[in-house]
């Protein structure tokens, strides 16, 4: 397969866990990523925050794992927040309307600090 590889890693804030994404994000990697998503989701005690500043691309199958992703989490309580899409995500996102759907935050220190705000010293 041609194209660039996505790549994915979690790390815990306490109440809420980080997961930052960067390259493309399309059918062939689609379900690593829902994976990846799930696995951050389990670990996560009140909130999954996704970092999307590395990543240039994400087709209708990323979005449809990010969708999955959502739902489970609002099963579970849990809050998501998408942070940092750069233009090309942000005009996918609208066009898609998946704006309405994400809560979206410019930073992911925004996010931190409305999704799990008990996080100490990582929101400034």
């Amino acid at each position: 397969m041609s194209g660039q590889s996505a790549s994915w890693s979690d790390k815990d804030l306490g109440n809420a866990v980080l997961l930052s994404a960067s390259g493309r994000i399309d059918l062939s990697n689609a379900e690593t990523f829902k994976d990846a998503l799930s696995n951050a989701l389990s670990k996560a005690k009140k909130a999954l925050i996704l970092d999307l500043s590395g990543v240039d691309y994400i087709s209708s199958a990323g979005l449809r794992a990010l969708m999955i992703a959502f739902k489970a989490g609002k099963a579970e309580g849990k809050a998501f927040g998408i942070a940092a899409l750069q233009p090309l995500l942000l005009e996918i996102f609208t066009i898609s309307r998946f704006n309405l759907v994400f809560p979206l935050f410019d930073t992911v220190p925004q996010a931190v600090e409305k999704l799990a705000p008990n996080v100490g010293g990582t929101a400034t």
